[in-house]
């Protein structure tokens, strides 16, 4: 259905920034708009609605998303029917709506991670009243289920199993602008993962800040349980999740990943750091011998399992026996892939408080070592599947390259010939490999 006045159509576009639970949620934003008869473009000049679905985990995120806001001034000034709306975990910092809305009052909707579930009701009460709306709560609300979703992830489905975060790492704003933990019913999550299945779906990612403590707050249900639950799932499909704290991997949850044929045989287990030290003043809620014993178990039970992670350097007075720690771990654990960061002071957190900032330049130097050897890393495991047959989602296809592109139960990239293919198992031969990419030819399809 399109919303028509006389005979113009309304369109929308949004501007996502952050990690995949922003884009799921920018998805839902787009169920919204369709709902009330809204069409997508991807050019601004032709929208008659702009939504910026924000992030600040890191300040140049806040600083993009800024600027791309200002550009849009003199667009309203020549458009004046056009409605701009901000929201996301930028607009959620407390007093940042108030300090939006004076640097830009061309603004007209302002609203937070709490509210974006009410976003249809504040741009109908935009258009039918023509007033600046700001809608950010304090208090984090109930979980809303039933929000419509245009899905642009296909083959992959996102899954909210829970949102907020109750772990306050020093370094970290997302608890003050997500809100405490709250996880979704079992039953919710299972019936959204098959209808996706039902509907030609290929991979669930199971999506919240932190997965393994799901449940915590129902009682009666761990995250172990989770994914035995969607495992049993009928359908031809892959489960994957993250992120995961490392404090809450249970021997369970490990096992349950085991088990299930349908589950990736990958994790992404942020370490942040090799130091014990550094780690207690990120308030991370294990040691380094703590983490090396998770590595041991998920090696006990999946012994091929491919561990990815994040990892910072130039956290306040890191030292270079610290980050002598923190590449010792690289080279023990020896990971299939790592997001390496160099340490951004975030207003409103305690590590932004704290003495001992690192200087820019010795962070540089730091996280180009930690880089240097993680590519090496890759290098070697990747030259292991040269010549070897591996099972492929095709995920899209790369105009460039002129090639299919999709990933193993390991999470390694691949990139192939062939038609069609989108949303296809495919059995790939690597030919040729790369950094952390492989390069085959298509050996079959599944049917």
């Amino acid at each position: 259905m399109i919303f028509n006045m006389g005979n113009i159509t309304k369109t929308y576009c949004i501007i996502t920034y952050g990690c995949q639970m922003n884009l799921h949620e920018s998805e839902k934003l787009a169920g919204m708009l369709q709902n009330l008869g809204y069409v997508k473009t991807d050019n601004e000049e032709q929208a008659d609605i702009i939504v910026f679905n924000t992030c600040c985990i890191r300040e140049n995120a806040e600083k993009k998303a800024e600027g791309n806001i200002g550009a849009l001034k003199k667009l309203k000034r020549t458009n004046k029917n056009l409605i701009i709306a901000v929201g996301g975990c930028m607009t959620q910092q407390q007093g940042y709506a108030d300090k939006l809305v004076k640097k830009f009052p061309f603004i007209d909707i302002v609203f937070g991670t709490h509210n974006l579930e009410n976003f249809a009701e504040l741009l109908t009460e935009k258009t039918e009243s023509k007033k600046h709306i700001v809608a950010v709560s304090e208090k984090e609300g109930k979980i809303i289920e039933g929000t419509p979703k245009m899905r642009s992830s296909f083959p992959n489905g996102w899954v909210n199993i829970s949102y907020g975060c109750n772990n306050f790492c020093t370094y970290c704003i997302v608890p003050f602008v997500r809100g405490r933990e709250r996880s979704r019913l079992p039953e919710e999550i299972v019936k959204e993962c098959k209808d996706l299945i039902d509907s030609g779906y290929k991979e669930i990612t199971l999506l919240g800040q932190n997965v393994n403590s799901y449940g915590h707050d129902l009682g009666n249900v761990s995250f172990a349980d989770l994914i035995r639950r969607v495992s049993e799932i009928d359908g031809d499909f892959r489960l994957r999740f993250m992120t995961n704290h490392p404090k809450d991997l249970t021997e369970d949850m490990v096992k349950a990943i085991a088990e299930s044929p349908k589950t990736a045989k990958s994790i992404h287990l942020p370490v942040q750091a090799g130091s014990s030290r550094i780690l207690q003043l990120m308030n991370r809620h294990y040691t380094r011998g703590d983490y090396l014993d998770k590595i041991a178990l998920l090696r006990k039970y999946i012994p091929d399992i491919a561990i990815t992670t994040d990892i910072m350097v130039g956290f306040p007075t890191e030292t270079d026996e610290d980050f002598k720690d923190t590449i010792s771990l690289v080279k023990e654990v020896r990971f299939a892939g790592a997001f390496t960061f160099i340490y951004s002071p975030r207003s409103g957190t305690p590590a932004a408080k704290m003495d001992g900032q690192i200087d820019e330049a010795v962070s540089k130097t730091r996280i180009m070592e930690l880089i240097d050897l993680q590519n090496g890393i890759n290098r070697e495991q990747s030259k292991a599947y040269l010549g070897k047959e591996i099972e492929i989602l095709c995920e899209g296809f790369d105009e460039k390259k002129g090639k299919y592109l999709g990933r193993d139960t390991y999470g390694r990239m691949a990139y192939f010939n062939g038609k069609n293919l989108i949303g296809r198992f495919v059995n790939v031969k690597i030919t040729r490999t790369g950094g952390i990419s492989l390069l085959g030819e298509t050996v079959s399809v599944k049917e």
